[in-house]
């Protein structure tokens, strides 16, 4: 049977940094997974160009990229990591999608019966 002789101070700081780690790659994920979906919609206009009838579905695209870019952001400065100027030039993000970031969507309305 083996026992950690370590600190228990030091096993609470290994989970915590563990669980960062974990966040930071969900939040990554959720980042790529965003602006992917962004990335598509565009694509299939690429030619043609967005038809007014499909912009609001684009900016709903774009206002979720910016939660997702906005909640990364949060994560890594909550780790220590102040600077997004990486964030921004690795995962390619529009400055449409920066501009978004940290905007709470509009609630959507409910209908009365």
């Amino acid at each position: 049977m083996s026992r950690d002789l370590r600190p228990p101070v030091d096993i609470l700081h290994y989970e915590i940094v563990q669980e960062q780690a974990s966040a930071l790659g969900r939040m990554g994920r959720a980042l790529e997974q965003n602006l992917g979906r962004l990335r598509e919609f565009d694509a299939a206009y690429e030619a043609s160009g967005t038809p007014a009838s499909m912009q609001p579905a684009r900016r709903k695209l774009v206002m979720e990229a910016g939660q997702a870019l906005w909640m990364f952001v949060v994560q890594r400065e909550a780790s220590g990591l102040r600077d997004s100027r990486h964030i921004m030039r690795t995962y390619n993000v529009p400055g449409e999608v920066q501009l978004c970031m940290g905007l709470v969507p509009a609630p959507s309305k409910a209908t009365s019966t």
